[in-house]
């Protein structure tokens, strides 16, 4: 993967880049007129952090906000200043033009004179032992793991070739649901995964008393109807349900997802009742992590904790570390199958995700057998075995589908730029044809 790299189209590249600029100058100039009238601070430059802290604290006398002693304006500290009214019309113009800027400069990045990004990856870069990546050997391209999904269509598959992405589908809850199942022979949560929809299946558990027919198409239409301001109750089961799988607190996850204590309380208390064993599995890993300090995860790898062994912070590190990191070895064992197996060209791993491309007439061929050698079954005892399914997904470039057609009614990707080559769900008998 680090020798072969992606190929890059630099037309789509440049187009992508010229749209960005546009909409960062069009926020510019607002902003410039908000500050400028409005505050009276002619002169602003937006990514001076001295301007920027002559706007809020001195201009504003928003009261300073300080990161180890410093007066700061980063991110976090925008956030904590949204509380103010008289702020917020400024830090939502920064947060948008900050991120294009970012997204500017993923697009920028050098490439190879061959026209492709590389990547490097690292086997040890993480304690969890998922892969790292970042600038390639020759000093050109970046992290092709963390592209953001509206600049992803710049990444092609070779001419003649089709680009497969294969997705391991709710990978770190069955792994939950494994570990549970290993220690106390409870299968509640791990049958709940293996429904064919687990976030339905925690809603009705979590709400029993509505009106479920017992047919998966409709019990997700009633699960996706508005719930909580405007969560679906199985939206709010996805969001706070990971969350909570790894000890997060109400005020932990209010932070992040900004739903009321009150409610998420509320769905903790259902949450465990459905799911008993979570909390014996937190007991678990923390009695561990007291008496010896070091976790083994399902597939037997060894973890040190370094940390206070009573740090809440230590222990959540900890609850987090069997499911990543199992995840990732049968992630991982699954693309070193596949590699052996020499039917398609590995381009990237993606976290819980491989990418690939193969020549695109065999495609009804291939893709069955690159999901089968992906099956990486793990015994978890009890005479049950772990099988993390994936989802195949099939294009010429690395970005989403989508047809464009902003007339189609529910229809989530057309409200995305068009991208007719772009990957989507795998069907067999694609009819789509790649443009010369």
């Amino acid at each position: 993967m680090r020798l072969r790299g992606v190929l890059v189209d630099r037309t789509r590249r440049r187009e992508v880049v010229s749209l960005l600029h546009e909409k960062l100058e069009a926020l510019e100039e607002n902003l410039n007129k908000i500050v400028n009238e409005g505050v009276g601070f002619y002169g602003f430059n937006w990514r001076s952090p001295d301007h920027l802290r002559k706007l809020f604290y001195d201009r504003l006398g928003i009261p300073p906000i300080r990161k180890r002693g410093v007066v700061t304006t980063d991110r976090a500290a925008l956030e904590k200043m949204e509380q103010y009214l008289v702020a917020r019309p400024i830090i939502s113009h920064l947060k948008a033009m900050r991120d294009l800027g970012k997204k500017i400069s993923v697009l920028t990045t050098e490439i190879d004179p061959d026209g492709r990004i590389r990547t490097s990856y690292n086997i040890g870069g993480t304690e969890t032992g998922r892969f790292s990546s970042s600038i390639s050997e020759f000093g050109s391209g970046g992290n092709l793991q963390n592209v953001e999904e509206s600049l992803r269509s710049v990444l092609v598959a070779d001419a003649g070739m089709k680009m497969g992405y294969f997705d391991a589908e709710q990978g770190e809850s069955r792994v939950v649901g494994g570990i549970e199942w290993g220690l106390f022979k409870d299968s509640r949560y791990l049958d709940a995964c293996e429904s064919g929809d687990l976030h339905t299946t925690v809603s009705k558990l979590c709400r029993p008393d509505m009106a479920w027919s017992g047919d998966l198409k409709e019990d997700k239409e009633l699960a996706e109807q508005p719930y909580y301001r405007h969560y679906s109750l199985r939206k709010l089961c996805k969001s706070i349900g990971h969350g909570t799988n790894y000890s997060g607190k109400p005020q932990t996850l209010h932070n992040l997802y900004k739903i009321d204590v009150d409610a998420i309380e509320e769905f903790q208390l259902r949450y465990f009742r459905a799911f008993p064993s979570h909390l014996k599995w937190h007991a678990h890993v923390e009695r561990i992590l007291i008496e010896t300090g070091t976790i083994i995860s399902l597939l037997g790898r060894k973890r040190q904790f370094w940390g206070r062994r009573n740090d809440a912070d230590t222990l959540r590190e900890a609850i987090a570390y069997d499911p990543q990191g199992s995840l990732a070895d049968i992630v991982n064992g699954g693309m070193l199958q596949l590699w052996r197996a020499n039917i398609c060209q590995l381009l990237m791993q993606v976290h819980d995700a491989v990418v690939v491309q193969y020549p695109e007439e065999v495609e009804d061929e291939i893709v069955p057998q690159i999901l089968e050698l992906l099956r990486y079954p793990v015994h978890i005892g009890n005479g049950r075995e772990l099988i993390i399914p994936y989802g195949a997904k099939t294009g010429w470039n690395f970005g989403e589908y989508c047809c464009g057609d902003r007339s189609r009614k529910g229809c989530e990707q057309c409200k995305k730029a068009t991208n007719l080559e772009g990957l989507k769900t795998y069907h067999p008998g694609d009819k789509r044809k790649r443009p010369k």
